[in-house]
């Protein structure tokens, strides 16, 4: 078997079929497509921020969640005026904002399918719940709020093993 180069892995990765002959094509994820989105390899996200988030997919993931637009700009660092033109001109957002909406999502994402894996899905909103837990302060955060830390990469990570830590029974 003829090994596959870097360019077409990242084709692939990127749902190219024509890089892939004989596979299906790969629907690009939406960022409101929570649980897919957890589920993906790194490298997926990767090049779904790469590529460029919608600049809308910020208002809708807030209408999905139950949130004023502006305090998803503000929990997740994003220059409203920014938002609001680059949403209205139909642009895309950089990648340092593509990365915050996304791991966003893919929390949004890990909470769905923690709930799928307890086998009491039906009727849970995954984003609502999220959205008031991350407003909600924690002893295990010393009184602060989870969304205190969805500003960086590094603190979705850290909100992520919360997650994880409450799943496991672990106390928050």
């Amino acid at each position: 078997m003829k090994a596959k180069t870097s360019s077409q892995a990242r084709s692939i990765a990127m749902g190219n079929p024509a890089a892939n002959p004989g596979a299906q094509a790969v629907a690009e994820p939406s960022a409101t497509d929570f649980a897919r989105i957890y589920r993906s390899a790194p490298i997926e996200r990767i090049m779904m921020i790469r590529q460029g988030v919608p600049a809308g997919a910020v208002l809708h993931l807030a209408k999905i969640m139950g949130r004023p637009k502006d305090r998803l700009f503000t929990v997740l660092g994003l220059p409203r005026a920014t938002i609001d033109r680059k949403a209205r001109a139909a642009q895309r957002l950089s990648v340092e904002q593509g990365e915050r909406v996304i791991g966003c999502s893919k929390l949004v994402g890990q909470v769905q399918v923690m709930v799928e894996q307890s086998g009491e899905p039906v009727g849970f909103d995954a984003a609502r719940w999220l959205a008031d837990w991350l407003d909600t302060p924690l002893p295990a955060l010393d009184g602060q709020c989870p969304a205190d830390y969805l500003d960086t990469v590094e603190g979705q990570e850290f909100v992520s093993s919360l997650l994880a830590k409450m799943q496991s029974g672990a106390y928050l």
